[in-house]
């Protein structure tokens, strides 16, 4: 508590002022952590001052407070880039990242606990720098780091505002923010290290090495490239649901699993559902294996019921037996795009709207994914296909504009495979009838795509279509193998398609 304070006082923080009786005074309390180390043992103890942010108004202490941080998409993407051309990364942490935000502001609190000023025991701090527990801190933050940057040669992304991207003749650096984590990967070692010394100078920053341990996901360094897993975080959901002694299962859902609204009566614990299903959606990061059951249950987080915590049950036995696995990213020759789309025709017993998935790969990695259910009700199975479609080439668009502005321009299409023949068809041939009318959009707009030449759609056989992991449950034999060669796999474990 004495380190945290004098680090307060040392960063000019506050001005003690006398209280002022027409503007609210908001209150401030210690929290106390144990801080982790990846593998779970107890790396220190530590103390902070937070503030209560509830009670803000906003337009009296406070304004705008969106910040934004860096989408798992640009993460992945940045990370392949880097193994495949043999860049150094490392990770950086600042040190009270939020103090260092300026308030535009005007913010009182009460005095700290413990350390009210014996000579102003009736004044209250007039905020001048941000604390944590405000509302606005973050966004503070981020528009204080943001600036310093851009101001020392770096660009801002247009497609993701969190990356950071430096260009200057041959050398190039990216830089990743997640609120007070950076990942920083450059073409040379003199040049990351020139980049941390000039951040150094500004904030308050430790250089952690190599990248190890990032938003809770475990980075292994192994002689093909990068291993990612949550194999802790995992752990934890199993402690959290009190399944340690659960037996595993094969796959994550059951064939004829289709949930519904009404099934069942009301689970007891709503509160307990809506935590591990939170929990299990974060877990999807370096699994998407479970994409599909998560997307699942996380559709009844308002009113759950007693089946749809037995299905979660299925989610956390299928991990208890998977614990670690993790996502591989390895050296590719190649930056091609290719992507898989699918769709479940009327898979919700409900409102009969299908579920939609896709993958898309950079070269040899797996970078993006989705399992999601559809806005509207579909007519026809190719309806619900070329909606899919629609959302495949919308991510594929954006991470061609996202790699374009990492200086990697794909001139060659990018392929977005699909098992529907008349989705395929119609992606490429001016035709309109009565039953397209409704989805004119999405046709428009992907035909605008395969037009410029940056997108083809083609046909992919059914036991080829690794899409179909995202949209529904999949007998043992073919999830394993559609799981392999989405890279999810123990880290010593070949994928399907190595040699």
């Amino acid at each position: 508590m004495q380190a945290e304070y004098s680090a307060l006082q040392e960063n000019e923080t506050w001005d003690l002022v006398p209280r002022p009786v027409d503007r609210p005074v908001i209150r401030c309390m210690w929290l106390f952590r144990h801080k982790f180390k990846s593998d779970g043992t107890l790396e220190r103890y530590k103390a902070r001052l937070v503030v209560n942010g509830k009670s803000q108004t906003v337009g009296i202490d406070c304004e705008d407070t969106f910040s934004p941080v860096v989408k798992p998409a640009t993460i992945r993407t940045v990370l392949s880039l880097a193994v495949s051309k043999g860049w150094p990364i490392h990770q950086l942490d600042v040190k009270n990242a939020f103090l260092h935000g300026h308030l535009n502001e005007t913010v009182f609190m009460h005095q700290p606990p413990g350390f009210i000023d014996k000579r102003f025991p009736g004044f209250v701090c007039r905020l001048k720098k941000s604390l944590y527990g405000l509302k606005q801190a973050p966004r503070a933050w981020y528009t204080r780091f943001a600036n310093y940057i851009l101001s020392h040669g770096f660009q801002s992304s247009a497609c993701d505002n969190s990356l950071f991207i430096y260009s200057t003749g041959h050398e190039i650096a990216y830089l990743l923010l997640y609120v007070d984590d950076i990942v920083l990967t450059a073409s040379s070692d003199k040049l990351l290290h020139d980049i941390i010394q000039t951040l150094s100078r500004e904030f308050a920053m430790s250089d952690l090495g190599t990248l190890h341990h990032f938003l809770g996901i475990k980075v292994t360094h192994t002689a093909t490239g990068l291993f990612l897993d949550q194999t802790q975080y995992a752990k934890d959901i199993i402690n959290r649901a009190n399944m340690t002694a659960c037996k595993p299962c094969a796959t994550p859902v059951d064939l004829s699993s289709k949930l519904s609204a009404t099934d069942g009566p009301l689970f007891h614990d709503p509160t307990l559902y809506r935590s591990l299903a939170g929990a299990l959606q974060y877990l999807t990061f370096t699994r998407p294996d479970i994409s599909y059951a998560v997307q699942q249950v996380c559709l009844f987080m308002h009113e759950p019921h007693d089946p749809h915590y037995a299905f979660m049950k299925r989610i956390i036995r299928y991990i208890q037996g998977t614990l670690d696995y993790g996502i591989r990213m390895v050296k590719s020759a190649t930056n091609s795009l290719v992507a898989y789309s699918d769709a479940d025709w009327g898979g919700c017993p409900d409102s009969r709207r299908s579920t939609s998935g896709y993958c898309v790969f950079l070269g040899n990695n797996l970078i993006s994914w989705s399992s999601k259910r559809q806005a509207t009700v579909s007519r026809s199975s190719a309806e619900a296909e070329y909606r899919g479609v629609a959302n495949a080439v919308a991510e594929v668009t954006w991470i061609r504009n996202l790699l374009l502005e990492l200086r990697i321009p794909l001139i060659q299409a990018s392929v977005v495979f699909c098992d529907n023949v008349s989705a395929v068809y119609l992606s490429d041939n001016p035709v309109q009838h009565q039953r397209t009318k409704h989805i004119e959009i999405d046709i428009h707009f992907v035909r605008e795509k395969v037009r410029l030449g940056h997108v083809r759609v083609l046909h992919v056989p059914a036991p080829y279509q690794y899409a179909d992991i995202f949209t529904k449950g999949l007998s043992r034999q073919l999830f394993q193998t559609f799981r392999s060669s989405l890279t999810v796999c123990p880290m010593t474990a070949q994928t399907a398609g190595e040699y």
